[in-house]
């Protein structure tokens, strides 16, 4: 928001009074671009929210929620929900599983702690430390595989995804008001119930996150994002109703004005900082050459799933300051989730977002294909019992999902899309038939993206499938509008994921309100 408490002024959109402009397009999102007084400010009376609290238990009616069934479960997907191939034509590579053990464990090629006291200038990348979490987050919309680790081959048919692939924020949502009660405010139900302070999610008697995807409640930083967007619904909600949506219409309307900026952010800002803003548009232009399904027949290829999107793990930083002058800890153990978020242990979102007016935020680490220490041994809390110690570190992990779900190496994929491979010295050390092509992701950035975005292979992979998820979804913007863009008050001089983190928060916490 602008400093004087008004939202900024479109040339299309009306100049007086408060009003609330939907689309043409079936679907689209309700515009909230206010030109009247923010409802935040003294003396300005947010439609119906004084009267949802004083609703007795059960007279509040919960808003209608299309998207979900309210009968579905988590893990009962609508749609294909599958794993696919993107290069079927591929063979696979077949890498002898100790190889990959040793390479991912301790003291590997793959553990970043043997080398980094070598590197005098440090590993710090160009962009800032919080994009890999928010990656991290659209892996959790778009995929959750619960087949556990193993070495042997696995049969691509018998992978289910129990998340359905769109990026709908269903990490978020669940099944809505109706079908996820819990999650929602029993005296405002199109609002996101929130913690005691308005920090933290809301937790059960034992501690246990009541939340939409359990594993944003893993560390610090995936948490705090989530509890960003609750916000930001919530603040969404209160924009609404001061612009005269009905009850029975906010919660279907707030959801898809948050849904779309997210899509239009993966886009236009989180995937332009990490494949290339050419590639990107690229692809807008012409389609996926190797990824385009078909409306509604949607599926996640497992080059993308248990490789390339795989990517961040390469981005996690030595250690995190969460607050100004705060000491440096590593991710894990001492972010681990989990658990109730103590108000002392709090994230500051420009510690890791750089937002205008604030100093830059720490960086994510170089892509170089070492991970940092704190992901080659892994807290039992995160990977459970496991039956050899090399599986408590995320990269054997990484290298053994890509063997079990037989990819192909890095080399056959880059020959196949037309891009010249890696040399033997770049992958460093070779491997013999061929590099896992989650490695050679890692590298190929290295050595073509610099160590800050993906090279041809892994940005092909990556921006191909979130675009192509999109325009295979009826609903998303891209499908229904793909010329929109964001009406979300804005910092800057264009909308980005730092001005949807920061709305619902900051506004809250201005108003005094949590």
């Amino acid at each position: 928001m602008t400093s004087s408490g008004r939202w900024p002024s479109f040339p299309d959109r009306p100049r007086s009074g408060s009003t609330v402009q939907v689309s043409d397009a079936p679907g689209a999102p309700a515009s909230i671009c206010r030109t009247g007084p923010d409802p935040a400010s003294a003396g300005h009376r947010l439609t119906g929210v004084s009267s949802a609290r004083s609703h007795p238990h059960g007279s509040h009616a919960a808003a209608r929620d299309h998207c979900l069934s309210p009968a579905r479960a988590v893990d009962r997907p609508t749609g294909p929900s599958r794993y696919g191939r993107m290069f079927p034509g591929l063979d696979p590579l077949d890498t002898d599983p100790g190889l990959l053990m040793s390479a991912g464990d301790t003291g590997g090629i793959c553990d970043s702690a043997a080398v980094l006291d070598g590197l005098g200038r440090g590993d710090d990348a160009t962009e800032a430390a919080g994009w890999p979490f928010f990656g991290q987050l659209i892996a959790h919309d778009i995929t959750a595989d619960r087949s556990p680790i193993a070495t042997g081959g696995v049969d691509p048919e018998a992978l289910r995804n129990a998340r359905a692939p769109k990026l709908d924020l269903e990490m978020l949502y669940s099944d809505g008001p109706v079908g996820s009660p819990f999650l929602f405010d029993l005296g405002d139900p199109a609002k996101f119930l929130l913690g005691p302070d308005g920090g933290d999610v809301p937790r059960n008697q034992q501690g246990v996150a009541l939340i939409g995807d359990p594993r944003n409640d893993v560390h610090l930083f995936a948490l705090t994002l989530h509890i960003a967007l609750l916000h930001a619904h919530n603040r969404i909600v209160a924009l609404l109703r001061a612009d005269g949506v009905s009850e029975a219409d906010v919660f279907d309307q707030a959801r898809t004005v948050l849904t779309w900026h997210y899509q239009w952010i993966a886009v236009h800002d989180f995937l332009p900082r990490l494949v290339g803003a050419t590639l990107v548009e690229q692809v807008l232009a012409e389609g996926g050459r190797w990824f385009a399904p078909s409306p509604l027949q949607a599926y996640i290829p497992l080059e993308f799933a248990d490789a390339a999107y795989r990517y961040g793990h390469g981005q996690i930083r030595h250690t995190y300051r969460l607050v100004d002058d705060g000491p440096a800890v590593p991710l894990f153990p001492d972010l681990v989730g989990f658990g109730p978020l103590p108000a002392d242990r709090r994230l500051d979102l420009t510690q890791v977002f750089d937002v205008p007016g604030r100093p830059p935020a720490q960086r994510a680490k170089r892509l170089d294909g070492r991970l940092a220490a704190s992901l080659i041994g892994l807290p039992e809390q995160v990977t459970g019992a496991v039956a050899a110690a090399a599986y408590r570190s995320l990269a054997v992990r990484d290298l053994l999902r890509g063997d079990t779900t037989g990819l192909p190496s890095g080399e056959a994929v880059a020959r196949l899309i037309g891009v010249t491979p890696l040399t033997a010295d770049e992958i460093e050390p070779s491997w013999p038939g061929g590099t896992p092509l989650w490695f050679y992701v890692l590298k190929e950035a290295e050595h073509r993206g610099g160590g800050d975005r993906l090279g041809p292979v892994g940005g092909r992979i990556v921006a191909e499938v979130l675009i192509g998820l999109l325009r295979a979804d009826p609903t998303s913007y891209l499908s229904l509008q793909p010329d929109w863009e964001p009406d979300l008050p804005a910092a800057g001089p264009g909308f980005g994921l730092a001005d949807l983190l920061t709305l619902g928060i900051y506004s809250d916490r201005a108003a005094g309100r949590t």
